[in-house]
């Protein structure tokens, strides 16, 4: 029997060595400890393990929620295609928070303690539960795949009749703790920078996490088109890229509003890090991506819609890299920067989170094909056999 090995690509090259690296890291964290691996102190015990991996991980993640209440709740079937890929990418990102939050924290073993020692005033309690429930939901949501791959149709009916409340129930506990993220930071009034501190935090996670949740659904589809040589639900994408311009017109609305409404549009004015880092996310992350898909000549292209949706992304990560790492530094006064243990290990969870979603949507029947978009597969499929374009293949 031949075996049959895996092609060596550049990207399989680029995500073994990561996966390696990050190996490496965590077996000198868990053997040397945090003091000696990472570059947190008390004066940053949040460093980027929290700020990356745990901030961005579950805003990320915020598509699957958004896109199943649409599909599901609201009963906009047209984004039926886009749902379970949605779900997966939200399903890999906190399974992925998890994997990092054990790493961060300095007694892992006790992560349990927050089911059995219950504290109803903390905000790091309710965000512990709803990260814990809302990851059983997903499980919940995403099983649906894993049967239909094998097969068991009587579990899938009983599935098909409970995914309506589950969903509902991961709208709500997905909202709750989105928003909880930001309320973490709203008991640093003197320590945060104006800039980023206000108590609209909690409305600000939200919105912005919605944002991002859009950007990834478009980002993950291109991605996974080009990967897995399929078409492009560009329709689809392209009301997405639109319902995104409406969230990010509030988002840039509410932003503005509240620093003027707290007199601090001074410090936009002001020479230091701060306002150049404000600035960056603001133009990155809201302005540029917003003017680009208010075009609709943009979102009709798979190019610009790919390239806001990038923008979207890493306005999102820089606004939550700004709020737990760069306007604290002043305060602080030092600044915090990561080990190399602490980017390795941050990078393999992104590599593996890719691996994942490759494995997943291989063996998996992650993808549904509408109805329009497997007609104009097939022409385009004739028009290859016939050598002809695939506009006379009609």
């Amino acid at each position: 029997m031949r075996v049959t090995l895996p092609r060596i690509t550049f990207w399989r090259t680029v995500a073994t060595l990561l996966l390696a690296a990050a190996a490496v890291a965590v077996w000198m964290r868990f053997t040397r400890g945090l003091g000696a691996t990472t570059h947190l102190s008390d004066r940053f015990p949040w460093g980027l393990w929290i700020g990356f991996d745990v901030l961005c991980g579950v805003g990320l993640a915020a598509g699957g929620f958004t896109i199943a209440a649409l599909v599901h709740i609201f009963h906009v079937k047209r984004f039926e295609p886009v749902v379970r890929p949605a779900v997966l990418t939200a399903y890999l990102g906190y399974l992925l928070v998890i994997v990092a939050l054990l790493i961060d924290l300095g007694r892992p073993l006790q992560i349990w303690h927050a089911i059995v020692m219950w504290n109803p005033r903390s905000v790091m309690f309710e965000v512990a539960w709803c990260v814990m429930l809302y990851t059983t939901v997903l499980t919940l949501e995403f099983l649906p795949a894993v049967l239909e791959r094998y097969r068991l149709r009587r579990a899938l009916g009983v599935m098909r009749h409970v995914a309506v409340p589950v969903i509902i129930l991961g709208v709500l506990l997905s909202t709750l703790h989105q928003s909880s993220l930001g309320s973490l930071y709203l008991i640093v009034p003197q320590k945060l920078y104006p800039l980023w501190y206000t108590p609209l935090l909690p409305v600000m996670f939200f919105v912005s996490a919605v944002a991002a949740g859009l950007g990834m659904v478009i980002f993950e589809s291109t991605l996974s088109a080009r990967a897995f040589r399929r078409g492009l639900e560009l329709p689809l994408l392209a009301e997405i890229g639109r319902i995104a311009v409406v969230v990010l017109a509030a988002y840039a609305t509410l932003k503005l509003a509240d620093l003027a409404g707290r007199g601090g549009l001074d410090l936009l004015l002001v020479p230091r890090a701060e306002t150049w880092f404000y600035w960056a996310e603001l133009a990155l992350g809201v302005l540029a991506p917003l003017a680009l898909l208010a075009v609709p000549r943009v979102r009709r292209s798979p190019g610009g819609l790919f390239f806001a949706a990038v923008l979207m992304i890493l306005g999102f990560v820089l606004n939550r890299l700004n709020v737990s790492l760069t306007g604290l530094e002043a305060y602080a006064g030092g600044g915090y920067f990561p080990t190399w243990q602490e980017i390795a290990v941050t990078m393999g969870i992104v590599a593996f989170g890719f691996v994942a979603f490759a494995l997943a949507a291989r063996y998996l029947p992650v993808f549904r094909t509408s109805e329009a978009d497997g007609t104009a597969a097939l022409r385009r499929r004739l028009a290859e056999e016939m050598r002809l374009a695939p506009g006379e293949a009609a």
